[in-house]
């Protein structure tokens, strides 16, 4: 065997190696994600009204949402989340730049501080117009004080969409979220029928539901309400505690509600930076055993909770499947591929607890273990 030949031969098996070995991550980088189960509703809907108020009101079509072609050319989108400080906007940065890569597209995520940083979200909206933008996608703060910045991105000529957080504007090219009175309905729902199994007549619940004058925690409570009203046993909120999502703040609103009512409580709902925080301060008043914690969402935090039975359930609003839905629906739109557009998608909400944990689809829902949070993304730095 001559040497030249044995150098190509080795060569040959270490870039086949390589192959092996690069393969399955490039298959990843580029993998389409399974059709998303959701509700497409087209109007005519309520003016100035909500997901919900759409839902009930428009004409609902159910469905599913795939995965877009790639994008003819490098579109550039902004995306405004009101912080990164818990997992579910992780989760929703994963779909997004995850996504930004399989389309081809410029993925921008600009956060502001906080649920109390409602003007540095409207800075970031006049900077992103500023920029020229091709699509924007806004996680609003607020039901109704983004509605004049969004007006203003319209009024420029960029199209505007909405992740997750709900607001009442006319002009938004289009919502996509989920039912957010659902969440409260589900968590709820959950909470009555386990009560039920333990024989339970009568409970007695409080709500951590977040940062008040957000959409979701308006959902959240509403629908906590309805059931409560429907169930066929008592249900009494004894308190609601509202206030910003960081975790130091929702232990000290747990601490209070504990102060006041813990002998008598038996459920305490929270979102998702306020159910984890309340575990500390049950476990500080040895309550952990006596009251159960379930959230109205699903973080890879909460998983793990539920997997420890620290929390006892998570109703799910599918994170990583709504950024997913809203980046390929922001490049549909901008490719000219929508027939008819509706005015809001809502995907379908889900349900964890330890009767399905070892089946749930955890990839609509979460970033992968160990993701380190990105956000932002150019092909052309590829």
């Amino acid at each position: 065997m001559s040497t030249r030949y044995l150098i190509l031969t080795r060569l040959a098996a270490a870039c086949l190696a390589l192959c092996c070995v690069c393969a399955p991550a490039l298959a990843q980088h580029h993998a389409k994600f399974a059709p998303i189960p959701v509700t497409s509703i087209f109007p005519p809907v309520q003016t100035n009204g909500t997901a919900d108020d759409a839902l009930a009101s428009g004409r609902v079509v159910p469905g599913q949402y795939g995965p877009a072609a790639p994008a003819s050319k490098r579109w550039r989108i902004a995306f405004l989340f009101p912080h990164m400080k818990d997992p579910y906007w992780s989760g929703c940065a994963y779909g997004v730049i995850s996504e930004a890569r399989r389309l081809g597209v410029v993925a921008d995520i600009l956060p502001a501080a906080g649920y109390d940083d409602l003007q540095g979200q409207i800075t970031k909206m006049d900077a992103a117009i500023a920029a020229r933008y091709d699509a924007i996608v806004i996680s609003p703060i607020s039901m109704t004080a983004n509605n004049q910045s969004i007006a203003r991105a319209r009024a420029a000529g960029i199209p505007v969409l909405e992740l997750a957080n709900d607001s009442r504007s006319e002009d938004l090219n289009l919502k996509v979220t989920t039912s957010l009175r659902g969440m409260g309905l589900e968590a709820t729902r959950w909470v009555i029928r386990d009560a039920q199994q333990r024989g339970l007549k009568s409970i007695n619940i409080a709500l951590l539901p977040g940062p008040m004058g957000a959409g979701w925690v308006k959902g959240e409570v509403d629908g906590t309400r309805i059931a409560a009203q429907e169930a066929k046993i008592e249900v009494n909120i004894l308190d609601i505690r509202y206030g910003d999502s960081e975790r130091g703040l929702q232990a000290q609103l747990a601490g209070r509600i504990l102060a006041r009512h813990g002998k008598r409580l038996d459920y305490l709902l929270g979102c998702t930076g306020c159910a984890p925080a309340a575990i500390g301060p049950l476990k500080a008043a040895g309550l952990a055993d006596k009251i159960r914690v379930v959230a109205y969402d699903l973080t890879d935090d909460i998983a793990h909770l539920v997997r420890s039975k620290e929390i006892y359930a998570a109703a799910d609003t599918k994170g990583v499947s709504q950024a997913r839905v809203a980046i390929n629906a922001a490049v549909n739109l901008l490719e000219g591929r929508t027939r008819e557009q509706p005015h809001t998608i809502l995907v379908k909400l889900g349900m964890l607890d330890q009767q399905n944990f070892g089946s749930y689809p955890f990839d609509t829902s979460v970033a992968p273990a160990g993701y380190k949070v990105v956000l932002s993304h150019d092909p052309a730095k590829d």
